[in-house]
């Protein structure tokens, strides 16, 4: 068996599961008069965590940098690791010296914490090896379903038992059969595209997939995003759109040893954009890319029609907007970037007329409920807002000071922060939550803002 090496050295980027601060509350200050400054975010989460599994199954050595912060990716790294995988992480790169151990007749268990997209990835990952491997982790990630991704493994060849109706914890394993031959499968389109990739990421060492997906699919981009890092990583694969339907296509064969470079994460890249679509000035955010692969780039279009200018050149992303300019409500379908619905929402509550959000009524099993979660906290700040079957409505109007509760979501907690920008006395609980995608949050946006 491999030797693991999952080294979280000192000076890295990637903060340790658990870790934190344990402050009970935090708040951006108010803030008179426009913004300037620049802001570094994180890596991609959704870029790194492709990449670490590419890497972690390649036939030889790769390095994959500039990886996300927070909890996931440390997740992600400790859970190649603990299935074989050499992995040493400093800073924010990542160098793979071995692939997952997929022979032996040991059995391990896998915590995902709360990283949902991580613990879907390792339970496909996991499905390779002949040994079992439980896929468990906290309480609010036991709640979320699983169940489509259990089955596609089953019709892969993969022996899978759900100790709760599809859902975490689940043990897996391909016994002692090797896959051959290409697996046919089929799936409906709106199931989440995070079951999709991590089935189309095990395909090359299973035998190759053609996977029939039915109706509209959710979150497409991220298919597409799965495929171009599985091309860097040398596999060969495609996802052809038509009316009736996607097909993907992973051909079987290897992952090679590859340097992988992460884009900047434009999810976290709309905190500090959306600051300035609040109260005006302009905010430089470095590495960012309008070519990226990334889905939420669109979100640089839906900041244009509120009243944003956006600027791409070869040092990043610009975005500005002149205080005596309104911002300005808008009706859009986020089913291709629905991670960052709490961002536009907390844009809406600042901005004149209605802000309607559509086609994201699947995210209420996220992390937290984010359409109810998200309205119960929004309200609390004097905003009006209603909640749809498919999203939200919301109405900007004056706020009023509160205690955010984050549920348990980054991405409630980061957003909903925003607003203590345009009001005294809004406050977030646990706002240690951002770990799970940007620990320095707080300080990267006060420093690089210059607020505080």
């Amino acid at each position: 068996m491999c030797s693991v090496v999952a080294s979280l050295r000192e000076g890295s980027n990637l903060q340790s599961p658990g870790t934190g601060s344990n402050v009970a509350a935090r708040a951006f200050p108010r803030v008179v008069g426009p913004l300037h400054g620049e802001v570094r975010v994180p890596g991609s989460k959704s870029v790194s965590n492709r990449a670490l599994v590419c890497a972690a199954l390649a036939n030889g050595p790769c390095a994959v940098s500039g990886l996300a912060e927070g909890d996931d990716t440390a997740r992600m790294v400790a859970g190649l690791a603990t299935l074989g995988a050499e992995i040493d992480v400093a800073g924010t790169t990542a160098r793979v010296g071995s692939a997952i151990e997929r022979s032996g007749s040991r059995a391990i268990t896998l915590d995902a914490g709360l990283a949902g997209t991580t613990s879907r990835f390792l339970t496909a990952v996991a499905a390779l090896c002949e040994y079992e491997t439980t896929v468990t982790g906290a309480e609010a990630l036991l709640r979320r379903p699983m169940g489509e991704l259990h089955r596609l493994l089953r019709e892969m060849g993969v022996v899978v038992t759900s100790q709760n109706d599809g859902r975490l914890p689940v043990t897996v394993s391909r016994g002692t059969s090797n896959p051959t031959g290409e697996r046919v499968l089929e799936a409906r389109g709106d199931v989440s595209s995070q079951f999709v990739s991590a089935v189309m990421m095990i395909a090359p060492l299973s035998g190759g997939i053609r996977l029939r997906l039915s109706g509209p699919v959710v979150s497409a981009g991220y298919l597409d995003m799965t495929a171009d890092v599985m091309h860097a990583f040398g596999a060969s694969v495609r996802v052809r759109r038509e009316s009736s339907g996607t097909t993907v296509w992973v051909d079987a064969g290897d992952y090679r040893a590859t340097t992988f470079v992460v884009d900047a994460d434009w999810s976290s890249s709309s905190y500090p954009f959306a600051a300035i679509g609040l109260v005006g000035g302009e905010v430089l955010v470095p590495h960012l890319r309008t070519s990226s692969s990334q889905p939420e780039v669109a979100f640089a279009g839906v900041l244009e029609r509120m009243g944003c200018t956006v600027q791409a050149d070869e040092s990043g992303v610009r975005v500005s907007r002149d205080p005596d300019r309104r911002l300005c409500g808008v009706d859009v379908d986020m089913a291709e970037i629905s991670d960052l619905v709490p961002t536009l929402a907390v844009l809406g509550a600042c901005a004149e007329g209605t802000t309607r959000i559509r086609g994201v009524g699947f995210i209420r099993a996220k992390e937290s409920d984010r359409l109810g979660d998200l309205a119960s906290e929004l309200r609390k700040c004097g905003v009006d807002v209603s909640v749809a079957d498919d999203g939200l409505d919301v109405r900007g109007g004056s706020l009023q000071a509160a205690s955010i509760e984050p549920h348990h979501d980054h991405r409630l907690a980061m957003s909903l922060a925003l607003l203590g920008m345009c009001r005294d006395g809004i406050e977030v609980r646990d706002p240690d939550v951002v770990s799970k995608s940007w620990p320095s949050f707080w300080t990267s946006m006060q420093s690089g803002l210059g607020i505080g």
